[in-house]
């Protein structure tokens, strides 16, 4: 499966290293972790019921499409969170399917 995004240039800064389901995940400083997400997948999660992908709503934190959370439980929506290095991320939502 190819990813939703692709980079048209590799930025300058180092890498970060994330993890999202136990896969992991490389980012740059000044990503958003949903922009590290679809750089590694086609979708964020799925729909309830008809089990369509999405890749979010409105990419700007207003709705609640892009919602995950840390290993540790913290819930962030991923449009708006800057990607930290070593953050191990999971599904927040039963359904959602993890990266390939």
């Amino acid at each position: 499966m190819k990813p939703l995004l692709r980079r048209v240039s590799t930025p300058a800064s180092p890498p970060l290293r994330l993890s999202w389901n136990g896969l992991p995940l490389q980012a740059h400083a000044g990503d958003t972790v949903l922009t590290a997400l679809l750089l590694a997948s086609q979708q964020l999660r799925v729909t309830l019921g008809a089990g369509a992908p999405r890749a979010g709503f409105c990419l700007m934190g207003a709705c609640q499409d892009c919602w995950v959370q840390t290993a540790e439980g913290k819930r962030l929506r991923a449009c708006s969170t800057l990607v930290e290095d070593g953050m191990d991320l999971v599904n927040a939502q039963p359904g959602e399917l993890a990266c390939k």
